[in-house]
């Protein structure tokens, strides 16, 4: 009898046990999850973009449950990067250029081990070459530059302003590559073909159809990020007849002649294949050592919006392959869409890239809060990026200066006094904000520009 009931307590007090038990790991999972099903990938993004009001940045609440996921999901990435800078300080060939990882005696390209400078060809991709819809030539020309765009929804306009700031400061023959949806290729023709002649004669155009690969979801490459953004990762395998090209962003500016961005694809080594500009120079507003959830380049990633692309070791290597590897591995992890997936290409691949310094691609991050690209101070802006529609917006007056200053311009006028002295008027308007009070960097470059059309005349 007395056995009976010990053990008939004993089964009661391991029930009670294990009821306790469930019940604190339920709890203090439940105390884990976000609360009120708060995005943290749209918190995050947010706090990066800042959606700047009078030039400070929103103040974004968060609870210690979401405050310890968000640290919680960087902290790896922390330590990495700690690592990086603790190796690039040691690193005496590294001085000035401390966002390219030092290079390794081997390489590892997928699964294959190799060992750096050899001869190792990947399988070239599956190429899908496409015709253009509208061209100014039937034969596409040897040599001169090329430039390509990607336009689509309301972009027309701001496109047509970026190659309009390209043919305006140039020398070299112009060879635009302009990817768009069909609604807008015979505006984009009609514009081009109206440009007076002697800006007109220094052009060839070629016009495309939006075009993934074959096999592949369209709409969702198309809606991966910026409606068509992903299209600058296929070019290589579209234009199979160009050597190397630069791909811009619509919403890039040119402040200096194309032919100075352009001389860098003659510093690259013999494994570099691109280049792209860092995406932030401060460890404390950057957003890939912050909260990046997959793979990045370097210590703070790269931006894709003006890109150097030698297409044909492009073609040559597993470009295309790696990337759509890539978007089915994070495809759940990434915010900035075909952005992440090239910091994601770079990561695993830091010896196909050149780095070229910020002041080549230059953003409101650069001065916002506090002037932070360095370059700036000697040489001025050369290529503008209004990322975050701030060249129609009212969050950076600075930038929305040098738009209209190129909307405005006409063809018939002068460099010096129809676009600088008119740029200059509006930059005045602009010194109550931070990128205003820098609005020298906005002109330095155009200003050389004048100075040596005027020698030329001179001599």
């Amino acid at each position: 009898m007395k056995l009976r009931m010990i053990f008939k307590f004993g089964v009661t007090v391991i029930v009670v046990v294990a009821v306790i038990i469930y019940f604190l790991i339920e709890t203090k999972n439940e105390s884990r999850k976000p609360h009120n099903n708060i995005d943290l990938d749209k918190l995050a993004k947010d706090e990066y973009r800042g959606d700047v009001i009078n030039n400070k940045p929103h103040e974004v609440v968060q609870n210690d449950h979401i405050h310890d996921t968000v640290q919680n999901l960087n902290k790896k990435h922390a330590e990495t990067v700690d690592k990086k800078l603790e190796i690039l300080s040691k690193n005496e060939n590294n001085k000035d250029a401390n966002y390219i990882v030092p290079k390794e005696k081997e390489v590892k390209i997928n699964d294959n081990i190799i060992q750096e400078g050899s001869n190792y060809k990947p399988k070239k991709t599956n190429e899908f070459r496409i015709k253009p819809v509208f061209s100014s030539t039937d034969q596409m020309k040897a040599g001169g530059i090329h430039l390509s765009v990607v336009a689509c929804g309301d972009r027309f306009e701001e496109t047509v302003i970026v190659l309009k700031s390209a043919v305006l400061l140039t020398s070299s023959h112009l060879q635009f590559h302009i990817f768009c949806e069909k609604d807008i290729q015979f505006k984009f023709k009609d514009q081009l073909e109206f440009w007076p002649e002697k800006y007109r004669s220094k052009i060839d155009y070629y016009i495309y159809d939006i075009t993934f690969p074959p096999g592949e979801n369209t709409e969702e490459w198309k809606t991966l990020f910026k409606p068509c953004a992903s299209q600058r990762m296929f070019i290589p395998d579209l234009l199979t007849e160009v050597d190397s090209l630069l791909y811009v962003d619509t919403d890039v500016l040119f402040l200096s002649p194309i032919e100075e961005i352009y001389s860098f694809f003659s510093k690259f080594n013999a494994t570099q294949l691109a280049a792209l500009a860092p995406e932030h120079e401060d460890r404390a507003t950057g957003w890939y050592n912050r909260f990046a959830r997959h793979p990045y380049y370097g210590l703070l990633g790269v931006n894709s919006g003006v890109m150097l692309m030698n297409l044909t070791r492009i073609r040559q290597s597993n470009w295309l392959h790696d990337l759509i590897e890539y978007y089915k591995q994070y495809k759940m992890q990434i915010t900035w869409g075909d952005q992440d997936l090239i910091n994601i290409y770079f990561h695993y691949h830091p010896q196909e890239l050149f780095i070229y310094p910020c002041e080549w691609n230059y953003r409101p991050d650069h001065c916002m809060y506090m002037s932070v690209c360095k370059g700036i101070d000697i040489h001025g802006v050369y290529l503008l990026h209004g990322s975050r529609r701030v060249m129609h917006n009212e969050k950076q007056p600075a930038f929305k200066a040098v738009y209209k200053a190129f909307l405005d311009h006409k063809f018939s006028s002068t460099i010096e006094y129809g676009l600088l002295v008119h740029l200059k008027r509006l930059l005045k308007d602009t010194m109550a904000t931070n990128c205003g009070k820098l609005s020298s960097i906005f002109t330095k470059q155009l200003e050389k520009y004048c100075e040596n059309i005027e020698r030329k005349l001179n001599n």
